[in-house]
C-alpha cells in the first residue's frame, strides 16, 4: 500500500508540473482546437507507455546509466522542440475559429506531435526509469509493475485531458484566437526556451 501511495503521489507531481507537455498541448488546444488538443494528449499517453515498456524490459537502467545514449536523447529532444518552437512562433494568425478548424492538422500529426515530445523528454524517462528502480520493490510483481505504468500513462492523459478541454472551449479561444501573434510568439518561445535548456543540460 505504502509503495502504491508512493507512486501515485509522485506521478501526480510529475504530471502537474509544467513542461514540454504542458506546453505542446496548450498549443494544439488553443490554436486548433478540443480535438487536436486531445490527440495530442493521448500521444504523451502512449510516449508514457513507451518508457514504461523499455523500462521493464531493463533498457532503462542501461539508458539513465549511459552519458552517451543519455546524451543523444537530449539532443533528439532539444532540437524537437526548438524545430517546434520557431514553427509557432512564427506561424500567421488565425483569424477566427473557423479558420482554425480548417487548418487544423490531421489526426495522426497531433497524436506524434504529442508522443515525440514526450518519447524524447529524456526528464520523463528519469521520472519513470527511478520511479520503477528506486520506489518500486524488485519483488513487486510483474503485473502490479504493469498496473502502475498504465496508471502513469492514465493520469497523464487524463490531466492533459483536462488542459485540451479548458483551453480549447468557445469562450477562451474566441478571446486568444483575438491575440493570435501573441499568442504565438509566448507559445513558441516557451518551446524553444525549453530546447535550448535541455540542450544547455546537455553542455553541462
Amino acid at each position: 500500500m505504502l509503495e502504491l501511495i508512493a507512486v501515485a503521489t509522485i506521478t501526480l507531481l510529475a504530471v502537474i508540473s509544467p513542461g514540454a507537455d504542458f506546453a505542446m498541448v496548450s498549443r494544439f488546444s488553443l490554436l486548433h482546437g478540443r480535438r487536436a488538443g486531445l490527440l495530442a494528449a493521448c500521444g504523451i499517453a502512449l510516449g508514457v507507455l513507451l518508457h514504461v515498456s523499455y523500462t521493464l524490459l531493463g533498457l532503462g537502467l542501461l539508458l539513465a546509466a549511459s552519458p552517451l545514449w543519455l546524451g543523444a536523447l537530449k539532443w533528439l529532444g532539444a532540437g524537437y522542440l526548438i524545430h517546434i518552437g520557431i514553427g509557432t512562433f512564427r506561424s500567421p494568425p488565425i483569424s477566427d475559429a473557423a479558420q482554425a478548424a480548417q487548418t487544423a492538422p490531421g489526426s495522426w500529426q497531433a497524436l506524434r506531435s504529442g508522443l515525440l515530445c514526450n518519447a524524447l523528454n529524456p526528464k520523463t524517462t528519469l521520472f519513470v526509469v527511478s520511479t520503477f528502480s528506486q520506489v518500486v520493490s524488485s519483488h513487486t510483481p510483474l503485473w502490479q509493475q504493469l498496473g502502475y505504468g498504465l496508471f502513469m500513462s492514465l493520469a497523464h492523459l487524463l490531466w492533459f485531458a483536462v488542459v485540451a478541454v479548458g483551453l480549447s472551449s468557445q469562450a477562451v479561444r474566441s478571446r486568444l484566437l483575438q491575440r493570435q501573434r501573441t499568442l504565438n510568439r509566448g507559445i513558441g518561445s516557451v518551446l524553444a526556451m525549453l530546447g535550448l535548456l535541455l540542450a544547455a543540460s546537455n553542455l553541462a
